[in-house]
């Protein structure tokens, strides 16, 4: 069975810094939002599946055009 929570580190898009956060593989293709454990400042997740059937995720802040 594949393991549904992974540790990924991002980097905050506002102060830098390298985060630990847990990434639920049944969000795939959603986005969501969590505060960044060092600055606060809100990160806006973004969670989708490659053709491999693997997790990608990026880190935008909420002022980013999309």
């Amino acid at each position: 069975m594949m393991e549904l929570l992974a540790e990924e580190v991002v980097s905050c898009p506002y102060c830098g810094e390298a985060i630990e956060v847990l990434i639920d593989h049944q969000e795939a293709g959603h986005q969501y939002i969590e505060d960044c454990q060092v600055c606060c400042k809100p990160i806006i997740f973004r969670l989708a599946l490659d053709a491999a059937g693997n997790i990608s995720v990026s880190v935008h802040d909420e002022n980013e055009a999309y």
